[in-house]
């Protein structure tokens, strides 16, 4: 059974960055493509960024995009997420999702895909990151 565990979320003041990690464990990490949700209390869960099996594909959220930084490393089991110039709005508890990638069939094979939460069959618990001055 794949498990997601997130990491690094904290309070951080306007204009910060902040970079988060999500270790996969469960299963071939190389076969999976891999995504950053967001939800706070007042707003539906929204996708943030997304990463293929491969690399070569990679798509932002419309609010995080030009600030984020999606990257993953397969010698550790691990996905990254990168924001910069942090702001109040940034605020939620951010969650690592997956589903399995291989042959581009999996989540990640087009920006429409990457969006839909129901193509992640994994998800973490999240890890909570404040933005406040």
């Amino acid at each position: 059974q794949v498990e997601l565990v997130e990491s690094g979320g904290g309070s951080v003041q306007p204009g910060d960055s902040l970079e988060l990690s999500c270790v996969l464990s469960g299963g071939p990490f190389s076969d999976f493509d891999l995504a950053w949700f967001r939800q706070s209390p007042e707003k539906e869960r929204e996708f943030v960024a997304a990463i293929s099996w491969t690399g070569a594909k990679i798509y932002y959220g419309d609010t995080v995009k030009g600030r984020a930084n999606i990257s993953r490393d397969n010698a550790k089991a691990s996905v990254f997420l990168q924001i910069n110039a942090m702001k109040p709005e940034d605020t939620a508890m951010y969650i690592c999702a997956t589903g399995l990638g291989i042959n581009d069939r999996g989540p990640v094979r087009d920006a429409y895909w990457a969006h839909q939460q129901r193509q992640y069959k994994a998800w973490g618990q999240g890890t909570q990151v404040t933005v406040s001055a």
